[in-house]
């Protein structure tokens, strides 16, 4: 049976679990891949007792089969970091679909990518020279993972985790060739989806993203034990 998760707060506290090198280490930093990232982000940087903030994402996928990504977009201190799959879109190409119906993919995101700037708190942290936890609920291809360790790097970052609960083998390797450092709790060896290892996976709103970064503030050294924030369900 494969492992499952009640959801992504269970999921945060357990991925914390296998980070705990980094507890209040200092000049280190948890940032959740918006939106699902955001929950286990938080549940982990609270249990880590480190600040957290947000990379926002976007997957490019592939129009009539939008659950493969041929790229991925990551916001970066005010510009947008752009991963390519190029061996990938040359297939999608030679298979027929069309540049006009990928130009749209792209410019539908990258839209989205600047209204969720304007809005969301988190995204312009000073990451240089800093130890940074890339948190996800999951890794299915790794794309948007990738893009967000393009975009962190791009900001200073001196060092890159990129962590998950569970995540496909293949997504694992193609990230262990960028991050200083990969951490998935389960590697099943038939990846599903993301939402079939989670209890309840429900979809997250700008609202609960917003919500959860303005509470991911550092918890003071003095506070006493309380239960991470999150979603349930």
């Amino acid at each position: 049976m494969a492992t499952r998760f009640e959801d992504r707060t269970d999921a945060g506290v357990r991925l914390a679990a296998a980070l705990s090198a980094f507890h209040e280490r200092p000049d280190t930093v948890v940032l959740g891949l918006a939106r699902g990232g955001v929950p286990v982000a938080a549940a982990t940087a609270q249990a880590l007792r480190l600040p957290l903030g947000t990379v926002l994402v976007r997957k490019l996928g592939i129009p009539g089969y939008e659950e493969a990504a041929y790229g991925a977009l990551a916001w970066a201190h005010g510009r947008i970091v752009r991963l390519i799959n190029k061996p990938l879109l040359e297939r999608v190409l030679q298979h027929g679909v069309r540049q006009e119906s990928l130009d749209d993919v792209e410019t539908r995101e990258r839209s989205e990518i600047l209204r969720r700037a304007a809005l969301y708190p988190g995204t312009g942290m000073d990451l240089a020279g800093k130890a940074v936890l890339l948190v996800d609920d999951g890794l299915a291809t790794g794309a948007t993972m990738r893009a967000a360790v393009e975009a962190v790097r791009a900001g200073g970052a001196a060092t890159v985790v990129a962590a998950a609960p569970v995540g496909s083998v293949d997504a694992e390797a193609s990230l262990e060739r960028v991050c200083d450092a990969v951490v998935c709790l389960h590697l099943p060896g038939k990846f599903r989806a993301v939402g079939s290892f989670y209890r309840h996976f429900g979809q997250l709103t700008d609202a609960d993203a917003v919500t959860l970064l303005r509470q991911g503030q550092p918890v003071p050294h003095d506070a006493g034990p309380e239960q991470s924030p999150g979603l349930r369900g």
